[in-house]
């Protein structure tokens, strides 16, 4: 809801709240925000196992919440350059992921791991519009963290099959 009197985010709000910027892609925003996130993904995976992955969302978890309102109140309910929990839902697909170093092994991964988080973020089956719908903020991460745990259950069945 936008406020009568709205104050912009400040300058390290729009840095974290656009996902270093990228929420501010004219196209696609939020695929753009799921898409800058992964190489620090990978390499949070890479470097510290499920640990650094672990610490990589509950840090985006942390900046989705802190960021939100004053993004809310700015530029409405849910805006679209918002995309810190597009960074944190991405992330939540590759928790318990052994990464191998093996950019060719990883990649398949990386790539199926955001199609299945972006397809569940947009079309939002299976209660992820009702999450959406939760107030004060929290409906913006609550999306896209179920999203992501769709994403991670499909991810991990693919996996095991392969």
């Amino acid at each position: 809801m936008k406020s009568s009197n709205p104050q912009k985010p400040g300058t390290l709000s729009l840095f974290l709240g656009t996902g270093l910027y990228s929420g501010l892609s004219p196209f696609a925003p939020g695929t753009a925000g799921s898409l800058l996130a992964l190489p620090f993904i990978y390499a949070s995976g890479l470097y510290w196992g499920t640990l650094g992955i672990a610490i990589f969302l509950f840090v985006w978890i942390l900046i989705s919440l802190l960021t939100a309102p004053a993004f809310e109140l700015f530029y409405g309910d849910d805006p679209s350059r918002f995309v810190a929990d597009e960074w944190a839902g991405q992330a939540v697909p590759f928790v318990g992921i052994a990464f191998t170093g093996d950019i060719a092994a990883d990649g398949w991964i990386l790539a199926l791991g955001f199609i299945l988080f972006r397809l569940f973020d947009i079309f939002k089956p299976l209660g992820i519009k009702k999450a959406e719908k939760l107030g004060a903020g929290t409906g913006i991460l609550a999306d896209d963290l179920l999203a992501g745990l769709y994403a991670l259950i499909i991810l991990k069945i693919v996996i095991l099959l392969a």
